[in-house]
């Protein structure tokens, strides 16, 4: 089944996202029919912070090396590591080469603001033009990034699917009523974070959610886990707290 035909199954598509080659492996053993990739997992492994735009280079080598799993693989771009349409476009045409399936493209920078609506499609067009066959996931930040704001989170849907993309994605959305509102407003598959005590992957199949992804969730419990584990070892066991997306950029700084 393509990679596509995942987000039209009855069940949402649960895809979890891997940081390097062993987690994507394990999980494809696992028997996930497809894996993402977690850009605070591939930043912190490099010893670099999320969403600062300096992954360019890890973000390709771990693409290559994952493109060698028997299933499809999604790539997390952030903003596509430039400010231009024609490198983002030209970044997302060379993973197509290595077999890559899909990519998620952000809205959100580093400052906490939005792209300009009308660059952003000018970037999603560019980058369905260059490789039609990759699956775009355009990812607005509405929810992410301050207070939500569905209104301008459904312009921006509709103005990324007329511009081509493939499925919407709004981290951070978790009301019903929000839910619905973008997927009928897309008119493409939406993508909805999984989020421990917020979105719960049977009420998001019954609102009809295509795709839940996992994000960095899965790299920040194997941290914990192996802090633990460490811990456990010499003795030092106990409940620790789990690492939230800002201690792991802690970690890095």
């Amino acid at each position: 089944m393509s990679f596509h035909d995942l987000h039209h199954g009855d069940r949402p598509l649960l895809l979890p996202n891997a940081w390097d080659f062993a987690s994507g492996a394990a999980l494809v053993r696992a028997g996930f029919p497809a894996i993402g990739t977690t850009s605070l997992g591939v930043a912190a492994a490099a010893g670099k912070p999320d969403a600062a735009g300096d992954t360019r280079a890890e973000t390709v080598a771990l693409a290559r090396v994952l493109s060698r799993l028997p299933v499809p693989v999604t790539v997390d771009i952030e903003g596509g590591f430039s400010a231009r349409a024609a490198d983002v476009a030209d970044l997302v045409a060379e993973l197509a080469t290595f077999g890559i399936a899909g990519i998620n493209l952000e809205d959100g920078r580093a400052d906490g603001t939005l792209a300009p609506l009308d660059h952003q499609t000018t970037v999603i067009a560019a980058v369905k033009r260059a490789a039609p066959q990759v699956f775009l996931n355009a990812r607005t930040d509405t929810f992410w990034l301050g207070a939500p704001d569905r209104d301008e989170t459904l312009r921006r849907a509709r103005a990324f699917a007329a511009a081509g993309a493939d499925g919407i994605f709004v981290p951070g959305i978790a009301d019903d009523a929000d839910i619905r509102a973008v997927i009928d407003a897309a008119g493409v598959p939406l993508n909805v974070l999984f989020m421990p005590g917020k979105t719960e992957y049977e009420r998001l199949a019954r609102l009809g959610v295509h795709r839940v992804s996992t994000g960095s969730l899965l790299f920040r419990k194997a941290l914990h886990a192996t802090v633990t584990t460490a811990l456990g070892i010499a003795g030092e066991g106990g409940e620790l707290p789990a690492f939230s997306y800002a201690d792991v950029q802690e970690l890095v700084q």
